[in-house]
């Protein structure tokens, strides 16, 4: 069903994957005149990556909005924004190569976005996932896709589904920041694991949420993650 309502749209979409790669969902959010959510919808992808949930998210959202109507996009993903935006004119100038020469990861992905990218206005708009006064349509769709990976069915609003609830981690990862542990000397293995810094790149916890570039990070017990995530399992 296409979406149509004023003369902009503000929208955001996000994806989720339990594992990377692990049970993955899709999600999207259009706001109303107040940016409160207006309609939404979800859906399952079975096992796949945090990336591929990513791109489906905006592939999704941009099949059902408006070609016609200007359409600002919020995400939390560095690689689906930079994939659609910087990338992308290179990935087809070289034959959808890398410039390593290597094929574009998620081509077929990519490619569908590209097509509905073509000929309509759309602002990417980069927004930090999981902060404690973050953006509400962000939080929302993130919710959304991670109640999709986690249950595996579709819902929203034309579906009659309720909002979406808070993830199990969403109090903990909102609780203010524990101080990290003094730094200690040598090599220790419990040096190691109590070390917190800064991500290079944009990932997703064990809880299941994202993080983003610059974003603190901590190493959990299955890989970098939230330095709270990590104090709770202590």
């Amino acid at each position: 069903m296409i979406v149509r309502m004023r003369e902009r749209l503000v929208a955001a979409c996000d994806g989720a994957s339990k594992g990377n790669p692990g049970p993955a969902g899709w999600a999207w959010v259009v706001a109303d005149e107040t940016e409160g959510p207006a309609r939404w919808a979800a859906g399952p992808l079975g096992r796949t990556t945090n990336n591929v949930a990513e791109l489906t998210a905006l592939e999704q959202l941009l099949a059902a909005t408006d070609p016609d109507v200007p359409l600002e996009v919020r995400m939390d993903s560095q690689y689906a924004m930079k994939a659609v935006t910087t990338w992308l004119p290179g990935w087809k100038r070289n034959g959808w190569k890398t410039a390593a020469g290597k094929p574009v990861a998620n081509q077929e992905l990519v490619v569908r976005i590209d097509a509905l990218l073509a000929g309509r206005s759309v602002e990417f708009r980069y927004v930090p996932a999981h902060q404690v006064d973050g953006d509400p349509l962000n939080d929302f769709a993130d919710r959304a896709a991670s109640q999709a990976a986690s249950a595996q069915e579709a819902a929203g609003s034309a579906l009659g589904s309720p909002e979406p609830p808070p993830a199990p981690d969403v109090p903990q990862a909102r609780a203010p920041r524990r101080k990290a542990p003094a730094k200690r000397t040598g090599s220790s293995s419990a040096g190691s694991s109590s070390r917190t810094i800064k991500a290079k790149f944009p990932g997703r916890c064990l809880c299941g949420r994202s993080y983003a570039a610059g974003e603190p990070i901590a190493k959990n017990a299955q890989g970098w993650g939230h330095p709270e995530c990590r104090t709770a399992e202590a």
